[in-house]
């Protein structure tokens, strides 16, 4: 009884002075910058035609949507993204996604690399690829930056985020997660005193390191945290004064968490948010397919049903999803897809999926397509002997993920034979993990085993 009280007290006291604090933000001073990450390694085969941000997520998003949402949720709606890989697709989306009306001065633009007369070359890291677009930040006479990463799946009241900020007095904050021992090793880890200051940095400490005296001091813990998270991870989120990001940038440093936040700790007062939701990197194949599968549960971890703080993206215009006497179980299927007598159980299927009759999925991932097949298409389909768009007859597929405008015939198998591959390239497939990725626009002709 006497925690429950604590721990009401405590809640109440962060609303009443977030509420206080709000007031002093000048959010048309703020800019919200999404880094969108360099060549994406570890999402290919995903990203060999498409940036990072730009991998179509849960079926109808993309990946951009979760921080852009979060901004505007927030009242932040200065946005600009930096990216400099396989943008094409990116800039496609954000046009057609993100069209402020002209009486709210708000924006979301891309910044690519480009070359100027001062810079010639392209991003060397996330602090050089703000520092090279200080002449375009600085039009918009900003007092804050919130810098966000572009691969990261999470809810964030940026509001509350800047009210910590401002009320401490930072220079600089760092959003943080509690994290235990075993997963301390995989993150940048931070030291804080009684009163949330950051006062050392390390960099992923090797499993065998002693850290006990980097736990998360008792007068700083929050009382509802579980007691095996002993450590604070930076979640790679960051509020900065304009005149601390000027400074700290005045250099050649090309790294936020590698080289200017261990750096700006030795003469800046930094301090950590710890952030208490769900947050999840999804850089990875494995995190990306983990992530998409859990929105199947029952009370997913990231819950996209809340319209008090949606996740906007482009509006499609296409039809209902089409079922004709199929069974799904614990599946998501999205706008435009008809999915013809066939079993579908833990899947996410995107958008004009077409899935014919016979077909079995188990732990399945489709990102759809970008278009429908004329009865024409499909005619001359035939005669070359080519599958058409979607799934066909028969199929039996497990633990995959289909990229867009694939093809896969009748009475194919994919990753249920038992068969291990090794992870890499297999031509029309890629193997990460245990998790086969049927490549955009591939071609799997009928009767295939994989």
């Amino acid at each position: 009884m006497l925690e429950d009280i604590k721990k009401y007290l405590y809640k109440s006291k962060q609303t009443l002075e977030g509420k206080y604090m709000a007031k002093k933000i000048d959010k048309a001073r703020v800019l919200s910058l999404i880094l969108g990450g360099g060549k994406g390694t570890r999402l290919y085969p995903l990203t060999k035609e498409r940036s990072k941000p730009a991998v179509s997520f849960g079926g109808k998003y993309r990946i951009v949507d979760i921080p852009i949402s979060n901004c505007i949720n927030s009242g932040y709606k200065k946005i600009y993204l930096l990216t400099q890989f396989n943008s094409a697709s990116l800039h496609l989306h954000i046009n057609k996604s993100y069209n402020f009306d002209r009486f709210s001065n708000g924006f979301v633009e891309i910044l690519a690399a480009e070359q100027t007369l001062e810079h010639s070359g392209w991003y060397e890291g996330t602090a050089d690829a703000v520092r090279k677009n200080f002449i375009h930040f600085k039009t918009q006479k900003p007092t804050h930056y919130i810098i966000l990463s572009g691969d990261q799946l999470y809810r964030m009241d940026l509001n509350e985020f800047m009210n910590k900020h401002i009320e401490s007095g930072a220079d600089v904050s760092i959003a943080t997660i509690a994290v235990n021992r075993s997963d301390a090793s995989g993150f940048g880890i931070m030291k804080i005193d009684d009163k949330y200051r950051i006062t050392e940095f390390m960099e992923k400490p090797a499993p065998d390191m002693n850290i006990d005296d980097w736990k998360i001091p008792e007068s700083s813990r929050d009382p509802m945290l579980p007691k095996e998270k002993e450590y604070l991870a930076s979640m790679g989120i960051y509020i900065f004064n304009a005149d601390t990001m000027e400074e700290v940038l005045n250099n050649d440093k090309q790294d936020f968490g590698k080289e200017i936040i261990p750096m700006a700790i030795k003469n800046k007062k930094i301090n950590s948010y710890v952030f208490d939701g769900y947050w999840e990197d999804i850089g990875t194949i494995k995190s990306f397919y983990e992530a998409t599968l859990d929105l199947t549960n029952v009370t997913p971890q990231f819950n996209f049903y809340d319209e008090r703080e949606p996740i906007f993206t482009q509006m499609s215009n296409l039809p209902p999803c089409k079922l004709n006497h199929a069974d799904m179980t614990a599946s998501l299927a999205c706008e435009g897809c008809v999915i013809t007598d066939s079993m579908i159980t833990h899947s996410v299927i995107g958008l004009r999926s077409i899935i014919e009759s016979g077909t079995v999925l188990d732990g399945v991932i489709t990102m759809g397509a970008d278009f429908y097949e004329t009865e024409e298409e499909k005619s001359k389909n035939k005669e070359s002997n080519i599958p058409n768009m979607g799934i066909g007859r028969h199929c039996h597929i497990s633990k995959t993920i289909i990229d867009k405008n694939a093809r896969i015939g009748d009475n194919c198998s994919i990753n249920v034979s038992g068969k291990k591959y090794e992870n890499g390239d297999y031509g029309n497939f890629y193997v990460a993990d245990g998790i086969i990725v049927i490549r955009k626009n591939a071609v799997i002709p009928s009767g295939t085993i994989i």
